[in-house]
């Protein structure tokens, strides 16, 4: 009897969307014994980011193209990979080697959770393919595994994470957000911004805040995220004030309902009240700016796995 072929990745699986994550809002609270630091955040994701796609392989390997791939040079480790790994020693059982392809469209260091999303990409697009046998529950677990929004963006819709990011609920419904999101180049370490923010003490409370269970419009949306705040906002644009400079800029923008940072830096976001007031501010800062990232979205959008 011949030897039995393992099967090859399924190549009618598309290429994985991994959609930009945008902290709405991020409490932080002080560091744990750990070291760790708890937070309440309202994570949404954009209709923009990376893509992951694979192919069959010799062994495990990881390419990366894309606008924004040179940023990644000399990360042999990326997250990718360590997800890739995490999923293959989950799976309990030989997997077939796989070639995963990284188109990267997403600034590198930005905030937008791009290296989390690209896991998470990478771990759905695997699964399917190898045909694992592998919950949702697992994946989760995988996923959370390797950072604190690792388990938002394993699935790319809206949540409202606590803890180290790893506890998910429900968001309030929302209507879908045209926004921007302006990136000024300057790439922001959270280990700095971090390290900034507990120098100065300023901790804050992470009990979740009183929300209605709908909005109804954009304007209501940005009133109620003016209550709240994003807590390492001020660190980063310490550690980068080009960021700082970018968000003055949205700021004074007619069309801008509320600005604010994403994450720990690096790039800023603009709600606009619909598509037209989000296009108009988005072609402005091109031709005001345009060594700058500037790209106009909607928020709460496809599905992550919109091709």
């Amino acid at each position: 009897m011949g030897r039995r072929r393992r099967s090859s990745p399924d190549s009618r699986v598309p290429a994985v969307f991994a959609p930009a994550k945008v902290n709405l809002f991020l409490h932080v609270g002080a560091p744990e014994p750990s070291g760790y630091h708890p937070i309440c955040s309202l994570m949404t994701f954009a209709d923009v980011g990376d893509r992951v796609s694979a192919a069959g392989a010799d062994a495990l390997d990881l390419v990366v193209d894309g606008p924004f791939a040179r940023e990644l040079a000399g990360e042999g480790d990326n997250l990718v990979l360590r997800a890739a790994r995490a999923l293959i020693a989950e799976a309990r059982r030989p997997v077939p080697p796989i070639a995963l392809r990284l188109e990267k469209r997403l600034p590198v260091a930005s905030g937008l959770g791009g290296g989390s999303s690209d896991a998470g990409a990478a771990l759905r697009l695997m699964r399917e393919a190898l045909a694992l046998d592998v919950s949702d529950a697992r994946l989760e677990a995988v996923a959370a595994s390797l950072g604190a929004d690792g388990a938002a963006c394993l699935w790319g819709r809206p949540a409202l994470a606590q803890g180290r990011g790893e506890r998910l609920s429900p968001a309030p419904a929302m209507p879908v957000l045209d926004a921007v999101l302006v990136n000024p180049g300057a790439p922001v370490s959270t280990a700095d911004v971090y390290r900034r923010f507990d120098a100065a003490g300023a901790f804050g409370s992470v009990e979740p805040p009183a929300a209605p269970e709908a909005f109804e419009s954009p304007q209501e949306v940005a009133a109620w995220l003016a209550g709240q705040r994003n807590d390492l906002e001020a660190p980063a644009l310490a550690v980068a004030p080009a960021v700082g400079a970018a968000l003055e800029t949205l700021r004074a923008e007619p069309e801008t309902l509320l600005a604010r940072v994403s994450g720990s830096g690096g790039t800023c976001f603009a709600l606009c009240a619909g598509d037209i007031e989000a296009e108009s501010l988005a072609e402005r800062l091109q031709a005001l700016a345009p060594d700058w990232w500037v790209v106009r979205c909607r928020l709460g959008g496809p599905s992550p796995d919109a091709a």
